[in-house]
């Protein structure tokens, strides 16, 4: 066989470039649509229906979910991956011919399927972790997440060049951004089905010593049995879960509020510039700590960081330099979260049923992220930004204290890590 001839180094190396690369293709459309569906929802359907083309994309990133998680326990992640990318283009290609007949029905089922992009970036950080030795797992993660920072910084950077390609074409503008994102979701879905072979999950599993002749079932109920097995995989599914909601819910809000306070459009950019630099850049340096300290460690970190970014934007007023300072913050308490809490997941669940468990942690996570920015916008609607992020560090508190509480019976219970 193909793969038994390949040294595991450079079978690593050769899925890391490969999902490196569509990476930062998929982060490139994902960059460039997300940042606009605000703007082509409110010219299709109006300002008031404008918020709900962005909530499309998060609903179809956890929908899409649901399928693929079978999907690539099955068959792998190459299928997976490259349908995921397929539905993105095939959701832009539908955002556009939506604008173009001013449809908004259309053009919510485009946007949902666009969100199914998202799903394939967050996988395809449990991809480069499947032939990483379980040392080196969350430095393996932390790379697929840092490689988002090239789309998400270039990304809206090619909307205005992206808006004016598609006018001469009847296109209106504000669907142009979609018109690339298309082609990019394109190009990393023939990346993925042409670069990822061997596929990395199946691989994994012939070279784990308990992995059974068959695959089991990888339905999301699949996944919520593996993970009753184990505690530390428990933990790692809501630890990803508090860290996304607790990110999305002040960042949804901050520049709304930053608006409200007189800021303008440069500097409420400026400030969201500042927070995806603290989401993504540092991500290798999460990386390098969740494998030096223990994931467990790092998750807590990221609870402390996340707190004191909500502490630091409930106190910040008007002062623009401390929303800015606080979202950079809350941008690395993410990425440690994220990091660790995705390493923790993988070293706590078998091979066989890796994706099931991995595929439900991504759909919890998606679920309560949509729902948690829909419950804060409705927090600072009726009692105002400040407590919001009073709420949210709560809520962070909450969750540290049922970590520390139970941290020892996971080190005496369930401390091992599955090849």
């Amino acid at each position: 066989m193909k793969t038994a001839a390949l040294a595991p180094p450079t079978l690593r190396r050769r899925t890391t470039a490969v999902l490196l690369t569509s990476q930062v293709l998929g982060g490139i459309g994902i960059g460039i649509g997300i940042a606009f569906a605000t703007v082509v929802g409110a010219r299709v359907g109006g300002d008031a229906l404008g918020g709900l083309a962005a909530t499309a994309t998060v609903v179809g990133t956890a929908l899409l979910a649901v399928p693929l998680t079978p999907l690539m326990s099955a068959r792998g992640r190459r299928p997976g991956l490259a349908l995921a990318y397929l539905a993105g283009a095939v959701g832009a290609a539908l955002t556009v011919v939506a604008a173009v007949v001013s449809n908004y029905p259309l053009l919510l089922l485009g946007l949902t399927a666009f969100g199914g992009s998202s799903t394939a970036s967050f996988q395809a950080r449990f991809a480069a972790a499947d032939l990483t030795p379980p040392d080196r797992r969350a430095r393996a993660i932390s790379l697929l997440v840092w490689a988002t920072t090239i789309g998400a910084v270039l990304g809206p950077s090619l909307a205005a060049p992206a808006s004016h390609s598609v006018t001469a074409w009847g296109i209106p503008a504000a669907a142009g951004p979609f018109a690339w994102a298309c082609a990019a979701f394109a190009a990393a879905a023939a990346i993925i089905a042409a670069g990822l072979r061997p596929d990395p999950l199946l691989t994994a599993r012939i070279l784990a010593p308990d992995s059974p002749s068959t695959a089991r079932s990888g339905s999301v109920w699949s996944g919520y049995r593996a993970l009753r097995a184990t505690s530390r995989g428990r933990l790692a599914v809501a630890a990803v879960a508090v860290v996304h909601t607790a990110m999305a819910s002040v960042m949804s809000m901050t520049p709304l509020q930053m608006a409200h306070d007189g800021a303008g459009m440069n500097l409420i950019g400026l400030v969201v510039s500042a927070h995806v630099l603290g989401m993504y850049a540092f991500s290798p340096a999460m990386g390098w700590l969740a494998d030096h300290v223990g994931r467990i460690t790092a998750i807590c970190l990221s609870v402390a960081l996340l707190a004191v970014a909500a502490l630091l934007a409930a106190t910040a007023g008007t002062s623009h330099t401390q929303s800015m300072a606080a979202l950079f913050v809350l941008g690395l308490g993410w990425s440690a979260g994220l990091v660790a809490g995705s390493a923790l997941l993988t070293d706590s669940v078998p091979a066989a049923d890796r994706a099931a468990a991995q595929g439900l942690s991504d759909l919890v996570m998606s679920s309560a992220a949509a729902l948690g920015t829909a419950v804060a916008g409705v927090v600072v609607a009726q009692a105002g930004y400040v407590w919001l992020n009073w709420a949210v560090v709560l809520v962070l508190l909450c969750f540290a204290a049922l970590t520390l509480r139970g941290r020892p019976a996971l080190a005496r219970n369930d401390d091992r890590t599955v090849v």
